[in-house]
C-alpha cells in the first residue's frame, strides 16, 4: 500500500454531508444562521463590555473572552465549509487543513478552561488576576493544540486524502493514518481528560455551592428566577462538554463517523450561538446596557 508524510499531501478534500443529499442545502442554511447568530450575539457583548463602565468587571470580562472564542473558533471551520458548499469544490489545502486543525483545537480547548466561584468575582480577584487567568487558559489552550496538530500531521497517510467530515477535525484526519497511532491518541485522551471531564467536575462543585446559595433565599418568586437561570447555564453546559466527551472520549472501535459529524455540529456551531444569549444577553445589566448604547445612539443621529 502506497504510504505518504501528511505533511508531502498537498490537498485534502471533504466528504462532508453529501452522503444526506436531501437535507445537504437545509444544513448549510442552519450553519449559515447559526454562523451569523454567532457573529452578531457575541459581537454585541464584547462591543457593550467595552462601552459600558458598569459591565467593566470580572464576570463580564470572563464572558467577552468566551465571546471571542466563539467568534474564532465557529470561524476556524463554519466560513471554510459554507464557501466549499457554494463552490461546490470541497478542498482545503495541507495549510490551510493544519490551521484549521489547530485553532479548532486551540480554540475548544481554551473554552474548556473551567473558572469557578462566579459568585465571588468581585470579592477574590481584581483586574490584573483576571488577565492572568485569561492568558493561562489561552497559552493552556494553544500549547495543547500544538502539540496534538504536530503530533498527528507527521504520521503517514495511506494514499487516501478524502476526510470523511465537513472541516480538519482532528479525529477524522487521524483516521487517513495507515500506521500505528496509539501514541497520538493516547496524548489526545490525556488532553482530553484534562481538558473536559475534570472542568466539569469544577463546574458541577462550583453550581452546587451556587444552588445552596439559592435555596437560602426567602422569596419564591426570587428562588424561581435563580434556578431558571441555573437551569439554562447548565443545560448549555451540558449540551458543550456532553458532545465533546461522547466525540473524544468514546472507545476507538465505535465506528460513528457520520454522528460525529453531527455532534461537531452541537459544540461547533449550536453552543457558540447559544452562549451570549444564556451567559449574558438575557441579564438585566446587559439589557439596560443596550438600551442605554441605542439611546445614546439615536441621540447623537437626532
Amino acid at each position: 500500500m502506497f504510504q505518504a508524510n501528511l505533511t508531502s499531501v498537498t490537498m485534502f478534500s471533504f466528504l462532508g454531508f453529501s452522503h444526506y443529499p436531501k437535507v445537504e442545502i437545509i444544513i448549510f442554511v442552519l450553519c449559515l444562521l447559526m454562523y451569523l447568530i454567532t457573529l452578531l450575539g457575541n459581537m454585541i457583548l464584547i462591543s457593550i463590555t467595552i462601552l459600558d463602565s458598569h459591565l467593566h468587571t470580572p464576570m463580564y470580562f470572563f464572558l467577552s473572552n468566551l465571546s471571542c472564542l466563539d467568534i474564532w473558533y465557529t470561524s476556524s471551520a463554519f466560513p471554510p465549509m459554507l464557501i466549499n458548499f457554494v463552490s461546490g469544490e470541497n478542498t482545503i489545502s495541507f495549510l490551510g487543513c493544519a490551521a484549521q486543525m489547530y485553532f479548532s483545537l486551540a480554540m475548544g480547548s481554551t473554552e474548556c478552561v473551567a473558572i469557578c466561584n462566579p459568585l465571588r468575582y468581585p470579592i477574590i480577584i481584581n483586574k490584573r488576576v483576571c488577565v492572568r487567568i485569561a492568558a493561562g487558559s489561552w497559552v493552556t489552550g494553544c500549547i495543547t493544540a500544538l502539540v496534538e496538530t504536530v503530533s498527528v500531521l507527521q504520521l503517514s497517510l495511506c494514499g487516501n486524502s478524502v476526510i470523511n467530515h465537513f472541516a480538519c477535525e482532528i479525529l477524522a484526519v487521524l483516521k487517513l493514518v495507515c500506521v500505528d497511532t496509539s501514541k497520538v491518541q493516547l496524548i489526545i485522551l490525556v488532553f482530553t481528560i484534562l481538558l473536559v471531564p475534570m472542568p466539569v467536575l469544577l463546574i458541577c462543585i462550583s453550581y452546587a455551592f451556587i444552588l445552596s446559595n439559592i435555596l437560602r433565599i426567602s422569596s419564591v418568586d426570587g428562588r424561581s428566577k435563580a434556578f431558571s437561570t441555573c437551569a439554562a447555564h447548565l443545560s448549555v453546559v451540558v449540551l458543550f462538554y456532553g458532545t465533546a466527551l461522547s466525540m473524544y472520549l468514546k472507545p476507538s472501535a465505535i465506528d460513528s463517523k457520520e454522528i460525529d459529524k453531527f455532534i461537531a455540529l452541537v459544540y461547533g456551531a449550536l453552543t457558540p450561538m447559544l452562549n451570549p444569549v444564556i451567559y449574558s444577553l438575557r441579564n438585566k445589566e446587559v439589557k439596560a446596557a443596550v438600551k442605554k448604547l441605542l439611546i445614546g445612539n439615536s441621540l447623537v443621529l437626532s
